[in-house]
């Protein structure tokens, strides 16, 4: 049932045909099973989860919870099946693109689907900061690799995510620090019996669903085997350092140049100064003479003309 579109919507060739395939291989009479479940007419509809919305004045940690339900209720994916393909090197618009067809589909996801889903879905809080947290862990001889949305509101951190343990994805944002935040989810690993080998962390998501950057995801690679304890916290903390730095610079004043630009005329350059003719707004076709402006003329006695 799990593989039914949950709003009756179309989905793209290539997924469905990863779907069939998977039946086939995992089930000894998958393919009479596809085309049954294929052709049946009467099968339950699944309720769709509703997007979360928003009033202006709902405070921040509302939403995250409303948008960790939201996570929740489309569900893990067990099925052995990625529904949704993830590069890593897409630009973030490419990745919101995606996102936005997760809610549309409301399929079952896994954690690298539930932090770009919850990028998306926090793109309108600006005053929260958001960052990839990623987990490499070891258990009974085998590694294994978790991820989940960091984010950051009034100096408090917390996460977003999706796990099959429910201790390893939200935090509500009440630590005061990132190292409490990291400590946290190794704590939550031991009693999983898992040992947390390595941690990586990114850099600050751009709120702009159009951006063309891409999201850094391991700013920091942090590895616990070669750090101390209390090395490990310092790490943790200069890269929370190293985001609020970044995010001053990102908002602090602008520049001078853009100030000129805008509407502030430099004291000493005239309105036809070379800087000004030269620029690429008023280039000229070749041949073409710009008009002499009577009013400009004083303004070139101290300066040598480019041909």
């Amino acid at each position: 049932p799990f593989f039914v579109n949950r709003g009756g919507l179309p989905v793209d060739e290539p997924t469905w045909e990863r779907m069939w395939r998977h039946v086939g291989r995992i089930h000894p009479d998958g393919d009479r099973v596809a085309q049954r479940i294929r052709g049946a007419a009467d099968l339950p509809k699944i309720p769709i989860p509703s997007v979360p919305v928003f009033q202006p004045s709902t405070p921040i940690p509302e939403r995250l919870e409303a948008v960790q339900r939201y996570i929740r209720e489309l569900q893990y994916n067990h099925t052995g099946t990625q529904f949704f393909e993830i590069k890593k090197s897409r630009p973030l618009t490419g990745l919101m693109d995606l996102a936005k067809e997760m809610t549309k589909e409301a399929l079952p996801i896994k954690c690298l689907e539930a932090v770009i889903l919850g990028i998306y879905l926090t793109n309108n809080m600006t005053t929260l900061d958001r960052f990839p947290i990623s987990f490499k862990t070891h258990f009974s001889g085998n590694y294994f690799r978790h991820i989940v949305l960091g984010v950051n509101f009034g100096g408090r951190y917390g996460a977003l995510g999706i796990s099959r343990r429910e201790e390893l994805m939200y935090k509500a944002p009440v630590f005061r620090t990132l190292s409490e935040l990291i400590f946290d989810f190794e704590e939550a690993y031991r009693r999983c019996w898992h040992t947390l080998k390595k941690v990586k962390l990114g850099h600050c998501v751009s709120h702009d669903p159009h951006s063309v950057e891409q999201i850094e995801w391991k700013r920091s690679i942090l590895d616990l085997e070669k750090l101390t304890r209390e090395d490990f916290r310092k790490e943790l903390e200069r890269h929370a350092r190293d985001m609020r730095l970044k995010i001053g610079k990102g908002t602090g004043p602008p520049s001078p140049t853009k100030d000129r630009k805008k509407d502030v005329s430099s004291p000493q350059r005239g309105q036809a100064s070379p800087h000004r003719r030269n620029s690429r707004g008023d280039r000229r076709p070749s041949g073409e003479k710009k008009p002499a402006d009577s009013k400009a003329m004083p303004d070139l006695n101290g300066y040598q003309i480019r041909v």
